[in-house]
């Protein structure tokens, strides 16, 4: 049971472009559900067509939290997402509706459903000021080959080119003299849960990732970064290290053609679809759900929905 015995929640995660989101939104709308996103990019307002966000209609027809909590200029750290997804569970559960944590982001994921604290981040301390200075110097790879080493768990979760949580990571460890990892051991659980992740065929899952680019270059994405460059200039840091606002970046600064971008873009995003798929593999409470065809992706939200009815009705399935 989790701390406060009878509150559940239900997660639903899974690789990029599994379909996710469109099976919380069929479930919510006939169950008693409120949507926490899972998802590092989506807290971020004016990044939409990029992140796949939810569109406004969506969000009126079924409550999101976590979506549009802060400004791309703002730095927005795992304590704080912990912070605000367990404050949005306790109003959920205040209200006799359940929480469905959806999303890809095992870190956020980790944070909400475990016990674990991390140490507070702060900006411009003399070390984090001493590793900026040594990545400009040195390259980010040097010091991920340095994480590698001291905390090869938390290496393993972040990507090489995240240069914010490459520093936040031996920040943690250099402080602290503990891994990062070693203090996000898994202790007692918040909550009862049921955990769930969509089990998409590899190759239909890439050719959903390639028309998936294509289809947010049609939407709109080209003038949604150059908005936000506008916007945001040299502040945009979130978004020059996001997948999917990173590679058109690189075109409208003129350091790639339209085509090499997209081109990256689609190969950035399957790499990312199999280091998600990686880092879920070790969940060992986390139930696959095939969800290539048509019909498994009906028998994903009939099965959701027997659980969040049983949730409603008192107990965890």
């Amino acid at each position: 049971m989790g701390e406060d015995g009878n509150r559940a929640v239900v997660v639903l995660t899974g690789p990029t472009a599994s379909g996710k989101s469109k099976i919380a939104l069929e479930v919510a709308r006939e169950c008693p559900v409120e949507v926490v996103s899972a998802d590092s990019m989506q807290v971020y307002r004016h990044m939409d067509i990029g992140t796949a966000k939810a569109t406004s209609q969506e969000r009126r027809l079924v409550k999101h939290h976590l979506i549009d909590v802060c400004n791309p200029d703002q730095r927005f750290t795992v304590s704080q997402y912990q912070r605000l997804a367990n404050e949005a569970i306790d109003e959920i559960h205040a209200r006799g509706n359940v929480p469905l944590i959806v999303g890809g982001t095992g870190f956020y994921i980790d944070a909400v459903l475990q016990s674990f604290e991390l140490p507070e981040e702060s900006a411009g301390t003399r070390l984090r000021l001493s590793l900026e200075q040594r990545a400009e110097k040195e390259g980010y790879e040097s010091l991920y080959r340095e994480l590698l080493e001291v905390d090869p768990e938390s290496a393993v979760r972040v990507h090489p080119n995240d240069k914010r949580r490459i520093i936040r990571a031996l920040e943690v460890y250099y402080t602290t003299g503990k891994p990062m990892s070693s203090l996000m051991t898994k202790g007692k659980p918040r909550y009862d849960s049921a955990m769930f992740a969509l089990n998409v065929d590899r190759d239909v899952l890439y050719e959903r990732i390639n028309k998936r680019v294509d289809q947010q270059v049609a939407d709109g994405l080209i003038s949604e970064v150059a908005w936000l460059l506008e916007r945001y200039g040299e502040r945009l840091a979130t978004a020059r290290q996001a997948i999917g606002y990173k590679e058109i970046i690189e075109y409208l600064e003129g350091r790639a053609s339209i085509d090499e971008a997209l081109e990256t873009l689609k190969r950035n995003t399957r790499r990312y679809a199999k280091r998600q798929i990686t880092w879920f593999r070790r969940y060992t409470d986390l139930e696959w759900l095939p969800a290539t065809t048509e019909s498994e992706r009906q028998a994903v939200i009939s099965r959701l929905k027997r659980v969040v009815e049983g949730i409603a009705n008192g107990s965890v399935e």
